[in-house]
């Protein structure tokens, strides 16, 4: 049953993963990356990682995604397409795709994997005070990286949804006294009225 729902969830992330690069709208890419993300998490219920996977679901899920899909929403134009990149672009990203596949797949390959004969597990507690913690096992570290990059994304969130336009103003024209003058008196003459009624 674990292998059939493994097999599930790595179907289900490479197609979303597949659809939110190719996809040229960009809601539809970020909710691709939604589906990506919670796979993910879905992966580390499996292992048993119930912390971790808690983090991927409120800091990546629930945190970044969000904060992309409001700033989506808040364009004008919600079903803008993005730009398609030249052959020579997706060329180079198919080529580094199948180098970083290669790479891993040889990896995994040359390394056996062994089951562990002891496992141990930690709680919540522990983890909070190893999470602020400055001593040699601390994660204090950590901790803060993802505060800095919720903060990154949100002004990521801010640039998309300000879309990059500029807003141009006309520039300022001097105002001249004897133009003005000479102007008022030329309507004045073309609708002939008195001068001494507006004070001319």
């Amino acid at each position: 049953m674990e292998k059939v729902i493994f097999y599930i969830l790595a179907i289900i992330m490479v197609a979303a993963a597949i659809a939110a690069v190719s996809s040229r709208k960009m809601l539809r890419s970020v909710i691709y990356l939604l589906f990506v993300l919670i796979g993910a998490a879905g992966l580390y219920f499996q292992m048993d990682y119930n912390f971790l996977a808690a983090i991927q679901l409120t800091v990546y899920a629930g945190g970044v995604v969000v904060l992309i899909i409001f700033s989506v929403l808040l364009i004008h134009h919600i079903e803008m397409k993005l730009e398609v990149a030249k052959k020579s672009r997706q060329a180079m990203s198919a080529l580094l795709c199948l180098l970083g596949l290669s790479v891993f797949l040889a990896t995994i390959y040359a390394h056996p994997f062994e089951v562990a004969g002891v496992s141990t597990t930690t709680t919540t507690a522990e983890i909070g005070r190893a999470l602020l913690s400055f001593e040699k096992q601390g994660f204090i570290l950590p901790f803060e990286v993802i505060s800095v990059l919720l903060l990154s994304a949100m002004i990521g969130a801010i640039v998309i949804a300000k879309g990059g336009r500029a807003i141009k103003q006309p520039p300022l024209q001097k105002i001249d006294p004897e133009k003005l003058l000479k102007d008022l008196k030329k309507e004045v003459t073309e609708e002939k009225v008195p001068e001494e009624e507006i004070g001319v």
